[in-house]
C-alpha cells in the first residue's frame, strides 16, 4: 500500500449562524433525516457498519480520532440546512448558497473547510426537430473539511450513489479521507460533462448532414434551440476550469498531495471537453449561416416558379382584357373563326413560354 499523506489537522470554525428563512409565512419544521439520502462513517478506507445520524456519526469520528463523516443531502430547505449548519460548523454565507442553489462554479474556503460549487448536466432524449429542453442542468455543493464531508445536491438526476459505491469498492482511495470524495465527485461531474458532449455532438452532425442534404427541408428553430442548449451546457461546463486548476496547484489547500495531482488530471479532462463545447458553439453559428443561405435560395427557387406561372397567366388575362373592352370596331369580332383564333393563340404564345422557363430551369 502506498505510503499515506498524513491528513490535515483539523480545527473547528466558528459554528456558522442559520440561513434566513426565505418566507414570512410560518412553517411546520421538516426533520433533518428526510433531506439526507445517506450518511457514512470513513475508517482506515472502510465503511464502519450500521446506521448513523449526522449527529452521532460525527461524534463517533471525533471519539476515535480518525475516519471521517459522509453526509449526503438532496434538495435542503432552510430549516434542515440550518441543522446540518449547526452541526458540523458551516458558515452561514455558503449555507445559503446551498440552500438557494442556482449558484455559479466556484471554490471558497472559510478556515479548514472547502466549499466547491458544481454544475451538473444531463442529456434529455428528443426527436431532433422537437423544440424542447435537450441539456437539463443540476447542482452539486461540497464542504469537505478534515474529518467530514457535506454534499448537497440539487436536481433529480446527479445521484451520488455510483460516486459513493466506486469509492467505497477503493480502500486505498477513502484512506485519502475527504479530499478522495471530493475528487470522486469531481471526476463524476466531468464525466457526465464528456458524455453529454459527445450526445449533443451526435445531434450536430445529425443536423448538418440535414443542412447540407440536396433538397432537403430546413427547420431553423430546431438549429436555434440546439445553440441554446449548447450555451446552456457551455455556462454550466466552463466556469469549473478555475476551481479544478486552484484545486490541482494551490499548495496550500487542505488536500493531501496525491488528491491534488488527481485533481490534475480532472481538470485536464475538463479543459479538454470545454474546448469541445466552445467548438460546438462555433460550429453551429456557421451551421446557422448555411441555413440561412439554403433558405434564401429555397425562397429564390420558389420566387422564380412564381414569377413564371404569373408570366405565363398573364397572356390570357391581357387578351381577356382587351376583348372586354366591348369597342365596336375591334379585329375579327364578328368572325366565324375569331374565338378559335384567340384561343390558339393563346395557347400557343403560353406553350412558348413554358418551353423558355423550362430551358433556363425556373420550372
Amino acid at each position: 500500500m502506498p505510503s499515506i499523506p498524513p491528513m490535515p489537522s483539523f480545527r473547528a470554525s466558528a459554528r456558522g449562524e442559520r440561513a434566513a428563512t426565505r418566507s414570512e409565512l410560518p412553517r411546520i419544521p421538516v426533520p433533518t433525516a428526510r433531506a439526507i439520502v445517506d450518511c457514512g462513517v470513513y475508517v482506515d478506507g472502510h465503511r464502519l457498519p450500521g446506521r448513523f445520524t449526522h449527529r452521532d456519526a460525527l461524534a463517533e469520528v471525533r471519539n476515535r480520532g480518525a475516519g471521517f463523516v459522509w453526509v449526503g443531502l438532496h434538495d435542503p430547505d432552510d430549516a434542515q440546512m440550518g441543522d446540518i449548519a449547526e452541526t458540523f460548523g458551516l458558515h452561514a454565507l455558503a449555507v445559503e448558497d446551498a440552500v438557494r442553489a442556482h449558484q455559479r462554479p466556484k471554490l471558497e474556503r472559510y478556515d479548514d473547510t472547502l466549499v466547491l460549487v458544481m454544475r451538473t448536466v444531463a442529456y434529455v432524449e428528443h426527436e431532433l426537430h422537437s423544440v424542447s429542453e435537450i441539456v437539463e442542468t443540476g447542482e452539486i455543493m461540497v464542504f469537505a473539511a478534515a474529518d467530514f464531508v457535506v454534499t448537497v445536491r440539487h436536481g433529480e438526476h446527479s445521484g451520488l450513489a455510483t460516486v459513493r459505491q466506486r469509492l467505497e469498492a477503493d480502500a486505498t482511495m477513502l484512506m485519502y479521507g475527504p479530499g478522495s470524495v471530493l475528487h470522486g465527485i469531481a471526476d463524476y461531474v466531468v464525466d457526465n460533462y464528456i458524455d453529454v458532449a459527445a450526445s449533443v455532438e451526435l445531434d450536430i452532425d445529425a443536423m448538418e448532414e440535414e443542412v447540407f442534404t440536396p433538397r432537403s427541408q430546413v427547420a431553423i428553430e430546431s438549429i436555434y434551440q440546439l445553440k441554446r442548449e449548447v450555451v446552456e451546457l457551455r455556462r454550466a461546463v466552463n466556469p469549473l476550469a478555475i476551481p479544478l486548476q486552484l484545486l490541482g496547484h494551490k499548495s496550500d489547500l487542505p488536500l493531501p498531495k496525491e488528491i491534488r495531482r488527481y485533481m490534475r488530471d480532472v481538470a485536464d479532462h475538463h479543459t479538454s471537453v470545454a474546448e469541445r463545447i466552445t467548438d460546438f458553439d462555433g460550429s453551429l453559428s456557421a451551421l446557422i449561416s448555411a441555413a440561412l443561405a439554403k433558405i434564401g435560395v429555397q425562397q429564390n427557387t420558389d420566387m422564380r416558379k412564381i414569377s413564371a406561372y404569373v408570366a405565363i397567366a398573364a397572356v390570357p388575362t391581357m387578351i381577356a382584357g382587351i376583348y372586354g373592352m366591348n369597342f365596336e370596331h375591334m379585329p375579327e369580332l364578328r368572325w366565324t373563326y375569331g374565338y378559335p383564333l384567340i384561343i390558339g393563340i393563346i395557347v400557343t404564345i403560353c406553350t412558348l413560354l413554358l418551353i423558355l422557363f423550362r430551358r433556363n430551369h425556373w420550372l
